[in-house]
Formats: structure tokens, C-alpha cells, sequence
């Protein structure tokens, strides 16, 4: 009996493994939404991010939790081939959600894409967005995400921002890089859109 059972808690350890390798792997091969680092900060960073399209879906604000599941359900079947041609399209990272009054989620298009070549979503939900040129501040923190951390590290960036007298926007949004079932090297993000005076 104590031998089956140390064998299957090999089986389990090896299992974990492999998962976390090809996590860690996969994260090299996803598209990123790039971005020019402009000035750097003990507590936090400029940059300016590329013009980009984006799948979205408004969300019900009914706790960080229960949105974030459902606005990655939502996109997520329509990446995975929930559309009218019921073509896949590649992941991306990160996942950016707002974390204002209203909530919506989006996933950055691949670049390959052009709104007008998007496959049509099966989801009346979902739109297209495009999203010019923009210039934010970003501060970064690891482990799992969730309403309370977000709350935190908004406050956060806010108070770096207002002790740098740098002009800020009410647009915040959470980023997030990591597939859940990723353990090590997690990385989120909070950025929020700057006043153009800066």
C-alpha cells in the first residue's frame, strides 16, 4: 500500500512538472502587445504602447472573480473557434481587464489580423476594438490576482504618480500574464492611461 502510494505521488510530482515546463514554454510562442519603456521609476514605469485591435466583452461587475471567469469564457470560445468559420486564433498576452465602474475584458488580436478579416463571433457579445497609440504608467506584482491586490496596487500607483505630479486618467486596467494553472513566475500588472500634458 505505501509503495502505490509513493507511486502515484511520483506520478503526480512528474505530472506538475510537465505541466509548469510546457507552461513555461508557451509563454515564449505567445504574441505580446509591445511597448517603448520611457522612464523608469523605483515604484513604477512609462511606456507607450502600439496602436492595437482587440477582441472585448462588456461584463457585469459582480467581483474581480466571477468577471474575470466569465469574460475568459467568453473570449476564449470565440478564440478557440466559436466564430462563423470556426477558425482558431492564437492566444495572446497579457489579458487586459478595466477595473473601473463597468468591466470589460480583452484579448489582443494577432497582428496577422485586420478587423475587417476577424472572423464574426458566434457571441453577440463580443466586439472588435481598436485602440490608438497610448501612453501609460504600469506597476508590476506576482503571485495569483485578485480584487483585494488589484485594489492595493491601484492605490499604489496612484499615490507614486500623484507624489511624481504626473497626470493621470480614471482608465485603469489590470494585466494579466499567466494561464491559471501556472505556479511559478506569475506577473500582473496594473496600468492606468496618462494625461497627454506629461
Amino acid at each position: 500500500m505505501k509503495q502505490i502510494f509513493s507511486i502515484l505521488i511520483l506520478i503526480l510530482v512528474i505530472g506538475f512538472v510537465v505541466v509548469q515546463l510546457f507552461a513555461l514554454k508557451s509563454q515564449y510562442n505567445i504574441e505580446t502587445h509591445a511597448f517603448t519603456v520611457k522612464k523608469k521609476y523605483d515604484a513604477f514605469e512609462i511606456r507607450t504602447y502600439e496602436k492595437a485591435l482587440f477582441t472585448s466583452v462588456k461584463l457585469p461587475n459582480n467581483g474581480f472573480k466571477d468577471a474575470a471567469s466569465n469574460g475568459f469564457s467568453v473570449l476564449a470560445g470565440y478564440i478557440f473557434g466559436g466564430n462563423d468559420k470556426k477558425e482558431k486564433i492564437a492566444m495572446t498576452s497579457p489579458v487586459k481587464m478595466s477595473i473601473q465602474d463597468s468591466m470589460t475584458m480583452l484579448f489582443m488580436v494577432p497582428h496577422k489580423f485586420k478587423k475587417e478579416t476577424l472572423p464574426l463571433p458566434n457571441d453577440s457579445n463580443i466586439e472588435f476594438k481598436e485602440e490608438a497609440e497610448k501612453t501609460v504608467a504600469a506597476i508590476g506584482f506576482g503571485g495569483w490576482a485578485n480584487a483585494k491586490k488589484i485594489n492595493r496596487y491601484k492605490k499604489d500607483l496612484s499615490a507614486a504618480l500623484d507624489a511624481k505630479d504626473i497626470s493621470y486618467s480614471n482608465r485603469f486596467f489590470f494585466l494579466g500574464y499567466n494561464a491559471p494553472y501556472e505556479v511559478f513566475n506569475r506577473k500582473n500588472e496594473i496600468i492606468v492611461e496618462l494625461k497627454s500634458e506629461n
